[in-house]
């Protein structure tokens, strides 16, 4: 098969297959189903670089013992608004889901919950999480960084200190939320090991070399040891660089766990944060600006070349939605790698739609 064909199969027999093997490991079965489901919808919105294509490593991971698969976070700190946990190296999807929990038990109460977790695995795309919340009317802000790794260069230097650290938000409006997912820097370590992997080439100079030389070769970062440009690329890329210290600061900073201290795992740092609009100028009065924003942005005349004016997370639900009905799309790369793994289990890869 052509590993970068791209088929779709039916979500629910998705979700089993990869429910089951993750259970197969000695991994709780909530955690399991929290993981499985943030990679699932992860390729359902069209974010296949944190999709089941990390499934393999994640499982490996579980495995090995460089992911906690059993018992509970540590609290640090709870003030009632503000609360920070130690992770302990559980899933981030699994830790998330718990933050979501513990900001809709008190968000009647406090208007503002925000969370810090130290020391977590990976979390995965971080817009799968939003709607949960934008649902119920909420603001939420979810950012995190992962303190063990680099690569992305400060703005005008050549070492790699930070990961691209993405931020994303959703926004409640009177329709569809807007979404935002965005990361600190113009692609994703997990998208150049991809590419790596199939021997392909960035689509623009997104990456530098150790010289400080701009290539579309993720192969220079990747063990060359380049670095990924910051969101700007080298002209602009101030604006990346300035995101990435504010991302490290809500993440590490408060989380009280980071660089400084050298964690040698996957020791991503999380900040979330929920605002209820009904504890500001209310409900109402917020969905009213962002209804004005959202018609202003959708009516706007293109430019050439451009159908029409599309707001930030718009195509990931038209494609979520999708997947639903007409199957989750995946190359044959991914099922190519789950393949061995089910058969090691007893278990077969769901057919193509």
């Amino acid at each position: 098969m052509n590993p970068n064909t791209a088929r779709r199969y039916p979500v629910a027999e998705l979700d089993a297959l990869v429910q089951s093997l993750f259970c197969a490991t000695g991994m709780d079965a909530d955690i399991a189903r929290c993981v499985t489901n943030a990679l699932i919808t992860a390729d359902c919105m069209g974010h296949g670089t944190h999709g089941l294509a990390l499934a393999p490593w994640y499982l490996d991971a579980a495995r090995s013992g460089a992911m906690t698969i059993k018992g509970d976070k540590t609290v640090v700190n709870d003030r009632g608004a503000c609360i920070t946990w130690n992770g302990n190296c559980l899933p981030g999807a699994w830790l998330i889901n718990q933050a979501i929990d513990l900001a809709l038990e008190r968000i009647a109460q406090h208007g503002v919950v925000t969370v810090a977790i130290a020391n977590s695995h990976h979390t995965g795309a971080l817009a799968v999480y939003l709607p949960r919340l934008t649902e119920r009317g909420l603001l939420v802000q979810l950012v995190n960084s992962s303190p063990a790794a680099a690569g992305v260069a400060p703005f005008g230097g050549t070492k790699p200190v930070f990961t691209p650290n993405p931020l994303a938000a959703g926004i409640p409006t009177s329709g569809e939320p807007v979404l935002l997912d965005i990361s600190s820097s113009i692609t994703t370590l997990n998208s150049a090991k991809q590419l790596v992997a199939r021997g392909e080439k960035f689509p623009a100079m997104w990456a530098m070399d150790a010289q400080g030389q701009p290539t579309n070769d993720p192969a220079a970062v990747i063990g060359g040891g380049g670095s990924l440009l910051p969101t700007g690329g080298m002209d602009h890329g101030h604006k990346g660089y300035a995101m990435a210290i504010l991302a490290e600061a809500l993440t590490q900073g408060l989380a009280g766990y980071g660089r400084v201290d050298a964690p040698k795992n996957t020791a991503v740092g999380i900040y979330l944060q929920v605002t209820d609009p009904a504890a500001f100028a209310g409900h109402d009065a917020f969905v009213r600006q962002t209804d004005w924003l959202v018609d202003a942005c959708r009516n706007n005349p293109p430019r050439p070349g451009v159908a029409k004016v599309r707001l930030p997370g718009e195509h990931a639900l038209v494609r979520q939605r999708a997947a639903h009905t007409q199957g989750v799309p995946l190359i044959d790369a991914v099922m190519d790698a789950l393949r061995p793994l089910a058969a090691q289990q007893g278990l077969t890869l769901p057919q193509a739609l």
